[in-house]
């Protein structure tokens, strides 16, 4: 059998490279088969005590913290955990992936120097939502792009479709554009002249705005937006679903209602957010999975469970590349 390899960058997460690497433990552990490239401090990963001969070690002692320029980190002399992982995934054949948990603009920056798989595509970052029908919703882009213009969220709106055809076996994805309004005349400049992209469009089936109410609705397959809206629409959709589900939990408390418990339970299945462990890159060579910040180790192996199950299904791997 082929060897495959996931990139993990320890450094960047908000629990610390010690919770990035027992995430590394539980991948080895899960599947017996797999390598894994470690991008961090080596005194930290030799002492961690790790199956031996199935790691090794991209050295870097340097992040890239929230607080610092990711162009100007890139340039810096000094080893970068993000940028040593992304040129390893680039330049090796065996790595079927990578898992960063840290600076998204840092991670985009490196993606598009090492990984760029077409100069006219920007990459992007989607998110797979479950919506009130029961069916997901893939919402791009989740942060990658702050700033774009009326094509590139055309191209976000090819690139989820390609994402959702392969991964639920859809005929022609449900597109919408995420606006203040559903009728065409509503959004901004940008959200205006997309939606007159759109519509025109060869190969989107879209479906016209979607307000922010609507998000997890069921009415498109795809929802399209820019980075910055889309991250907000990720963030407050889990905001909201942890306080509904921690407020049901402390009613059944106070007034004796055993009920609440498994209701709580259930839309935990339903609407938890971290189940896939991170977002996926879309536009790489390779795939690149985006876990959040506060991601612990189960959400990392929830993400090397999404690459493994990419690598293995050749069709979906080559749709989103």
């Amino acid at each position: 059998m082929e060897k495959r390899e996931i990139i993990i960058d320890l450094l960047g997460s908000d629990l610390g490279p010690e919770e990035m690497l027992e995430g590394a433990r539980l991948v080895l552990e899960e599947f017996p088969n797999i390598h894994v490239a470690l991008a961090g401090p080596r005194k930290l990963i030799e002492a961690a005590g790790l199956p031996e001969g199935r790691w090794r070690i991209l050295e870097a002692d340097k992040t890239v913290t929230n607080l610092d320029n990711p162009i100007e980190a890139f340039y810096s002399k000094e080893p970068v955990s993000v940028f040593k992982a992304l040129e390893e995934a680039g330049r090796c054949d065996e790595v079927i992936g990578l898992i960063n948990a840290g600076n998204t603009g840092a991670l985009f920056a490196g993606a598009i120097r090492f990984l760029l798989a077409d100069k006219s595509v920007r990459p992007c970052i989607a998110a797979i939502l479950p919506t009130a029908q029961g069916g997901f919703t893939c919402l791009v882009d989740t942060g990658a792009s702050i700033d774009c213009g009326p094509q590139q969220l055309v191209q976000f709106a090819h690139q989820g479709s390609d994402l959702m055809r392969s991964l639920y076996k859809l005929d022609a994805p449900r597109v919408g554009l995420l606006s203040n309004g559903a009728e065409p005349t509503k959004g901004n400049k940008l959200v205006k002249e997309a939606h007159a992209l759109l519509a025109r469009e060869d190969g989107i089936n879209f479906v016209g705005n979607i307000e922010g109410n609507k998000t997890l609705s069921g009415l498109c397959d795809v929802l399209v937006c820019e980075g910055f809206a889309g991250n907000q629409v990720l963030k407050n959709s889990e905001g909201m679903a942890v306080n509904l589900i921690t407020e049901i939990i402390k009613y059944g408390k106070m007034h004796n209602q055993p009920a609440a418990k498994e209701i709580a339970g259930y839309l935990m299945s339903r609407f938890d957010f971290a189940s896939l462990g991170a977002g996926i890159m879309l536009g790489t060579k390779k795939t690149v999975m985006k876990a959040r910040g506060s991601c612990n180790r189960t959400a990392v192996l929830n993400a090397a469970r999404i690459l493994v199950n990419l690598a293995e299904n050749k069709s979906f791997y080559e749709s989103i590349h």
